[in-house]
C-alpha cells in the first residue's frame, strides 16, 4: 500500500512539474466553463447586460479556428517543403533568392490586404481566410527547409552515394530525417503565426476565435475581447509546447518528452 502511494505520489510530483499540462487543462477549462464565468464577467463590466459571448459556444468557436490553422499550415508546409527542396537541388539552385523574396513579400503584405484582395475571387468565409494564412505561413517552413537541407554534410551526403543511394533515397532516407528539426521549427513558427493572425478572418465572416474579439470590437465589449483573446494566447502557448515536446521527443539522446514542457 504504501509503495503504492509512493508510486502515485511520483506521477503527481512529475505531472505538477510540467507547466505545458497545467496550461492545457486552463485551456480546456476556459473552452468549456467560460460561460459559468459570467458572474464575474458581470462584475468587472456591470454595465455590459450581456457579458459572455452567446452566438456560437467556444467549443465550436476553437474548433473552427482549429480547422483553419490545421489546414492553412498543411498547404503551407507542403509548398514550404516542396520550394526548399527544389531551391536545394543543383537544378534549382539559381531559383533560391528569388523564391525566398517573394515568400518574404508575401508576408509582408498585411493580412487585411490579403483578404481585401481575395473576397472578389474567393467571397466571404473561411476561403479568403486560408489564402491569407497559406501565404503568411510559406516563409517560415520555407526558410527551415532550406537551412535544414543546407546544413546536411557533404560527407554525409557523398558517403551516401557511395554505398549505392540515389538521389531520391539519399534526399528521403538522409538529407531529409537530417534536417527535420529545421524543418519542424519553421513548421512551428508557421502555427503560432497562423493561430493568431487567423483571428481576423472573423472581420470576413470566418467563423474562429476572433469572432467575439470583432464583435467586442465592434460593439464597444471588453469582456468578448477577452474571452476571445484569452483561449487565442492559451491555445498558442499550449501548442508551442507540444510542439516542444515533439522536438525533444524526435532529438536523438534528448530530452525525453515532458522533461521541460
Amino acid at each position: 500500500m504504501s509503495a503504492d502511494l509512493a508510486r502515485l505520489g511520483a506521477f503527481l510530483l512529475r505531472c505538477a512539474r510540467r507547466p505545458a499540462l497545467w496550461l492545457a487543462l486552463l485551456l480546456f477549462f476556459c473552452i468549456f466553463a467560460m460561460p459559468s464565468a459570467e458572474p464575474l464577467f458581470r462584475a468587472l463590466f456591470p454595465a455590459d447586460p450581456r457579458p459572455i459571448y452567446t452566438r456560437a459556444s467556444f467549443l465550436e468557436l476553437t474548433l473552427a479556428h482549429c480547422w483553419l490553422v490545421a489546414i492553412s499550415s498543411l498547404v503551407a508546409a507542403s509548398i514550404g517543403i516542396g520550394l526548399g527542396i527544389f531551391v536545394t537541388r543543383e537544378s534549382g539552385r539559381e531559383f533560391a533568392p528569388i523564391v525566398s523574396a517573394i515568400a518574404a513579400i508575401g508576408q509582408t503584405f498585411p493580412p487585411v490586404a490579403v483578404l481585401a484582395l481575395a473576397i472578389p475571387l474567393l467571397g466571404y468565409g473561411g476561403a479568403p481566410t486560408l489564402a491569407a494564412l497559406i501565404l503568411y505561413a510559406i516563409l517560415p517552413v520555407l526558410e527551415g527547409a532550406i537551412t535544414g537541407l543546407r546544413a546536411v554534410p557533404d560527407a554525409t551526403r557523398d558517403a551516401a552515394t557511395g554505398i549505392g543511394f540515389d538521389p531520391q533515397s539519399l534526399l528521403w532516407r538522409i538529407e531529409l530525417p537530417l534536417a527535420s528539426p529545421f524543418i519542424l521549427a519553421g513548421l512551428r513558427n508557421a502555427v503560432i503565426i497562423n493561430i493568431g493572425t487567423a483571428t481576423i478572418g472573423s472581420s470576413v465572416g470566418a467563423l474562429s476565435l476572433g469572432s467575439p474579439i470583432i464583435e467586442g470590437l465592434s460593439a464597444s465589449n471588453p469582456a468578448y475581447v477577452i474571452q476571445g483573446a484569452t483561449i487565442v494566447a492559451l491555445l498558442a502557448v499550449v501548442t508551442d509546447r507540444a510542439f516542444a515536446w515533439l522536438e525533444d521527443f524526435l532529438r536523438p539522446g534528448g530530452a525525453r518528452p515532458g522533461e521541460n514542457s
